[in-house]
């Protein structure tokens, strides 16, 4: 049970560190300018729910994928660890992230299906995060896996029903500050991604 307990704590804070809503908030005000209230309620209903449902299928159908493709854990284990680690690496240095690079367009709804669920949300890094979870792991830990992911986007959707008054609050240097700490716990977790690959391939 602690072991779960454990595992539980490590996905969330996986998924909020690759994630990173609070650092998110000014894309999503950019992104949904000059939206009335309900219009933007709706993008990130949508936004949300998209990214959530791109990620559990990832998660259900991991093992079917890797076997489809003859991917083997050591060797996704290093590359995700790899590109998780250049995601963290580049926020660290305060740049935006190529996987979520964006380009400034006029508003339209369809935000919450590219570039907001994807990759904003369900980029490249949060799929690895979450395949990475359940690679070698029994059908507890998958379920353990969706529901924290379905708490994240639960979580992300509050913050960014109220990002207006967050920015406000805290400001874009607290904003700053935090996606710098992300940047730092995702650049620790792909690095321990890389570290668990290289004893699996040569069996230390």
């Amino acid at each position: 049970m602690e072991n779960l307990i454990t595992f539980s704590i490590t996905v969330f804070t996986g998924f909020f560190a690759i994630m990173n809503p609070i650092s998110n908030v000014p894309i999503f005000l950019s992104m949904t300018e000059g939206a009335d209230k309900e219009t933007k309620q709706r993008v990130n209903k949508k936004a949300v729910l998209i990214a959530f449902i791109i990620v559990s299928i990832f998660v259900i159908l991991g093992k079917f994928i890797f076997e489809l493709f003859g991917i083997t854990i050591p060797a996704f284990k290093i590359t995700g660890g790899i590109l998780i680690f250049y995601v963290g690496f580049e926020m660290l240095q305060s740049k935006k992230s190529n996987i979520k690079h964006l380009q400034k367009t006029n508003f339209d709804e369809n935000i919450a299906v590219s570039p907001l669920a994807i990759p904003i949300l369900a980029g490249p890094g949060t799929i690895v995060t979450a395949m990475n979870f359940v690679s070698d792991s029994n059908y507890v830990h998958i379920l353990i896996v969706i529901l924290a992911f379905g708490l994240m986007c639960l979580l992300t959707y509050y913050i960014f029903k109220f990002s207006a008054v967050i920015e406000s609050k805290i400001g874009n240097n607290v904003i700053s500050v935090i996606g710098k700490i992300m940047g730092l716990i995702i650049a620790i977790i792909g690095t321990s991604m890389i570290i668990e690959g290289l004893k699996l391939t040569f069996n230390l």
